[in-house]
């Protein structure tokens, strides 16, 4: 079973020195910080596996600059591999729905990639990317279940370490895991991992429940950012082996947070990220506890806010 470790978080954070971002950490509180991860390049965290991802292609001579790199996804992943691709002067193919926003697939092509609209649905895209790598000897880099991806991810909580290093709990949302895993590894150890996920989106903490991924309907209002049916091997491995608190909120929740976040702080994010917001109200930490919370993306439409 792939998984990933303290040390391979190490040698993420040194491969994509310079690459990445170094993201603020806002004090707010006597014991509370914000991590803002949403300054990152495209918007979000995502940007850090894909980077490391890439970078490790390149190093094991799997990356050829006339096929480049192939990704399924419309989102926020979509847009980092794009970007990092560019970056590193190689090809990117991007598979979406047919139902991605417009919006989407303009900033992708903005990015370079060769967009592909295929079936109604993500399995259909990411059956298509996967059949594209095969073919075409592209690298295929996975929206979140890759060791090299998660391990990107949690570079963020090394720089967090190295900002608030007496840290006691970070909260964190979870969506297919690649980010929990990421920041839990690194954690591990020196930290409590508090995992946030949506009702309408619990692979998580069903997951725990049932002893094994199990895939989950999917609904609210945090879909499009947490919107994984199932949580990947590697998030799943990774959370057994260091127990986090695993919370859910609802839709209310989450957009009240949201609103919190933009109203206290000026800070525009979106649904998902707001979400691990929403976990610190169900969380309660001990007095004295020293938090931090990921905000890990703001790819979100502001005119929602007051």
């Amino acid at each position: 079973m792939d998984t990933i470790t303290a040390a391979d978080i190490t040698a993420a954070a040194d491969r994509t020195a310079g690459r990445v971002r170094r993201t603020p950490v806002l004090r707010v509180g006597p014991d509370l910080w914000l991590k803002l991860e949403f300054l990152q390049h495209t918007g979000t965290f995502k940007a850090r596996g894909a980077f490391n991802r890439q970078l490790v292609a390149r190093e094991r001579g799997e990356l050829d600059a006339s096929r480049g790199v192939v990704a399924a996804s419309g989102g926020n992943a979509g847009l980092a591999h794009a970007f990092a691709a560019a970056e590193l002067g190689v090809p990117a193919t991007v598979f979406v729905p047919e139902s991605a926003p417009a919006v989407k697939v303009r900033r992708l092509r903005d990015l370079g990639a060769d967009v592909r609209q295929v079936g109604s649905e993500y399995v259909r895209a990411y059956e298509a990317a996967v059949a594209f790598a095969q073919e075409r000897g592209a690298v295929f880099c996975h929206a979140y279940d890759q060791p090299e991806v998660a391990a990107g991810a949690g570079t963020l909580a090394v720089e967090l370490l190295e900002d608030v290093p007496d840290v006691d709990t970070v909260v964190v949302a979870v969506g297919g895991g690649g980010l929990f895993a990421g920041v839990a590894a690194a954690l591990e150890g020196s930290a409590r991992v508090v995992a946030v996920e949506p009702v309408g989106a619990p692979t998580l903490h069903d997951a725990l429940a049932a002893g094994e991924p199990v895939d989950v309907a999917v609904s609210g209002v945090a879909a499009d950012s947490l919107g994984a049916r199932r949580i990947g091997s590697i998030g799943f491995d990774v959370a057994r082996r260091t127990h986090p608190v695993s919370l859910l909120v609802g839709d209310e929740q989450i957009t009240a947070a949201r609103q919190d976040l933009w109203s206290r702080f000026r800070v525009a994010a979106e649904h998902g990220a707001a979400a691990a917001w929403a976990g610190l109200d169900a969380y309660r930490p001990a007095a004295g506890e020293r938090v931090a919370v990921v905000v890990c993306g703001a790819n979100t439409d502001p005119a929602g806010l007051r």
